[in-house]
């Protein structure tokens, strides 16, 4: 029976787009598309004919609300959370959470369903992998480079050569990341909302396409 392996690269809000990507066991992309709201998600997996034979990955989004001034916005990933109570008193409009609960709701009721769902922070996810540039994150010349690395080293020979939105592609990262899972290459760093955070393990299994032979 072929198993999929679905990334959701979810985003904070509606204003961004949230990246799909939907491998198989033979390491064929089966879908590739981009979401805005939570209803689009919804409904995708209500309709999902394959949902129980399925492993899905969604990502962490950062949690930007309520965030006035770009250098506030900048500062929340590097808060230290969990560490101190000094922060309580400080702590207006929640502005030491780093994740959003975008979603969480209907990601658990899946679980309950029987539908295995993990979740994974892309950052980590991307650090592991070695898909970090030195372009600015998602500029075009970033996501092109993703593209191609995806492309030329991990097997995803039926990429569009048109340029894929920035969400699709980090969702491609999360199918990945589902993929290892289910191959025992994974380890689970923290819990978020009742659901396991998880990452690879090895980055040296991950499957990667074979060197073209030099001509």
């Amino acid at each position: 029976m072929i198993e999929y392996y679905i990334g959701l690269s979810l985003a904070p809000s509606a204003t961004i787009e949230t990246g799909i990507a939907v491998l198989d066991t033979n390491n064929t992309l089966i879908l590739v598309d981009k979401f805005f709201t939570m209803k689009d998600v919804q409904h995708f997996f209500d309709n999902y004919s394959s949902l129980k034979y399925s492993k899905i990955c969604v990502s962490l989004p950062w949690d930007n609300t309520l965030m006035t001034g770009k250098w506030r916005i900048l500062s929340k990933p590097y808060q230290l959370i969990n560490t101190t109570n000094k922060l309580d008193f400080i702590n207006v409009d929640n502005w030491t959470q780093r994740f959003s609960t975008r979603g969480c709701d209907y990601f658990s009721n899946l679980v309950e369903n029987g539908i295995e769902i993990s979740r994974y922070d892309l950052y980590l996810s991307k650090l592991k992998l070695n898909l970090y540039s030195n372009y600015k994150q998602r500029s075009p010349a970033d996501c092109k480079f993703l593209q191609n690395i995806l492309k030329t080293e991990f097997g995803f020979n039926d990429i569009p050569t048109n340029m894929i939105p920035a969400g699709a592609l980090e969702a491609m990262i999360g199918a990945i990341v589902a993929r290892e899972k289910a191959l025992g290459n994974f380890e689970t760093l923290y819990k978020f909302k009742g659901l396991d955070v998880v990452n690879v393990l090895d980055a040296d299994l991950v499957y990667k396409a074979p060197l073209a032979p030099l001509e």
